[in-house]
């Protein structure tokens, strides 16, 4: 309870603060609402930034966040890019052993090329994790072939990041490079 009280109070400073300053059309305000009959699941791991491992019924699934990207922190074949391992863990501490709600999106595959399920993931409070990862400056708005359900409210998340030099887009962080 809490902490939807906490995530309500920073939305609301944060549409004042876009009010105020003649911000975009859509702004966070806009969050979306917690949709009705997804898919509930038990995260089992979570792989990296913007992937996760759950188990639905009794069948483990690999989720990619739909509308996110993280830079990379496990991919054998890449090295550890700057701000990997930060993003990692903040997805760890929105999602370590939590039942969460699954919502697919017909704009999108059901999977992607790699056979992982393309979703945006919900948490029982009413929060997205994909927005919260890109609003909290760990991931970047990333549209894959087609937009989104959601892409202009993670493109105004983003560019609220941004103007905040909010994690990624901080000067310290990755000597200001992404």
């Amino acid at each position: 309870m809490q902490q939807r009280v906490l995530t309500i109070l920073i939305l609301l400073l944060f549409t004042i603060g876009c009010s105020q300053s003649g911000g975009s059309e859509t702004t966070l305000f806009d969050y979306p609402p917690l949709p009705d009959n997804l898919t509930r699941a038990r995260v089992v791991r979570v792989v990296d930034g913007d992937t996760i491992i759950v188990r639905i019924d009794r069948r483990e699934e690999r989720v990619r966040l739909i509308g996110i990207n993280t830079p990379e922190s496990v991919d054998p074949r890449r090295t550890v890019e700057c701000f990997g391992k930060e993003a990692a863990t903040n997805a760890r501490a929105l999602l370590d052993n939590k039942t969460v709600l699954l919502e697919d999106d017909p704009s999108q595959d059901s999977r992607d090329q790699f056979g992982r399920l393309l979703r945006y993931v919900w948490l029982e409070d009413g929060r997205m994790v994909n927005l919260e990862q890109i609003w909290q400056g760990y991931a970047y708005e990333y549209t894959y072939n087609v937009p989104y359900r959601y892409q202009a409210i993670f493109r105004a998340a983003e560019a609220d990041a941004r103007a905040a030099k909010r994690g990624l887009w901080s000067p310290e962080t990755c000597n200001g490079q992404r």
